[in-house]
């Protein structure tokens, strides 16, 4: 049974980034040693008008300080009222937190090129998985990012992914930063060119389906985090259900099952 842990966490920062995103730490105990990329916490923030049923975040990164994890990072983006309490929170607020959560990336000893796409705030959970990569001598040249978003503003963790010595490949819809187009045109254009061992995706559904078409048409595993709402975050409520392509497995559950699939288990539509 996986160990979960509930905690009051006292915030330590909380910066802006731009108009739509934020960042912000929280102090945390030596428990999530045990996170993985790509699990999640549920965070429940008590403010204003009272608590607030918990919102799914990904682990951004954890930071150590004296051999210990000591504070967890979260990038979130502002989209509605729960989001705005979270960007709402000064150093010293408490907050309840919930994790680690779900089922991370699966990373093998035997990789030796490595793909990660994120589009938009789905870089999230891609900036621990590059550490993680990282710690394990999948260097940056053996690691290829691809980053895609409506516009310039939605390029986040630039800076984090260069001090790596990771630079992306940065795709807009709007032609502000980067090519303009969708990241799974440059993602297809690297297979073509190199085939990875493995394909590493977050973002919005529709762009997860396109390049999981492409793991397939080039026969190449690919592991894909959902986004969605979730509710409890454990498998009680039944709300983060997503299609699945088995008849025995219907439908998957983002929280238990998630969020972190093997890309060949989902029933993605890309609209294409």
């Amino acid at each position: 049974m996986k160990s979960i842990f509930q905690e009051k966490a006292e915030v330590l920062n909380n910066i802006r980034i731009g108009l739509s995103y934020g960042r912000i730490a929280l102090q945390c105990t030596n428990h999530y040693s045990i996170a993985k990329p790509g699990q999640f916490v549920m965070l429940r923030v008590e403010n204003g008008a009272g608590p607030l049923l918990r919102r799914p975040f990904s682990i951004h990164r954890l930071l150590m300080q004296k051999g210990h994890i000591a504070r967890i990072e979260i990038l979130y983006k502002i989209v509605g009222s729960g989001t705005r309490r979270v960007a709402a929170l000064s150093r010293g607020d408490r907050v309840d937190i919930l994790g680690p959560l779900g089922n991370g990336f699966a990373i093998s000893d035997h990789l030796q090129r490595v793909i990660i796409a994120g589009g938009g705030i789905g870089v999230a959970p891609l900036l621990f998985l590059a550490s993680a990569l990282r710690l394990m001598k999948i260097g940056p040249a053996k690691c290829t990012l691809f980053i895609g978003g409506r516009s310039k503003s939605d390029m986040l963790c630039m800076n984090e992914f260069a001090e790596m010595g990771i630079t992306p490949h940065i795709s807009t819809d709007d032609g502000s930063a980067g090519e303009k187009g969708f990241l799974t045109d440059s993602l297809e254009a690297s297979i073509q060119e190199k085939r990875p061992d493995i394909i590493y995706a977050c973002g919005p559904m529709e762009m997860l389906a396109c390049v999981a078409d492409i793991a397939e048409k080039y026969e190449t595993p690919c592991q894909v985090s959902i986004e969605t709402v979730m509710a409890c975050g454990m498998g009680a409520c039944l709300g983060c259900a997503v299609k699945g392509k088995s008849s025995e497995s219907e439908y998957l559950h983002a929280c238990l099952d998630g969020p972190v699939f093997d890309a060949r288990l989902l029933s993605l539509q890309s609209g294409t």
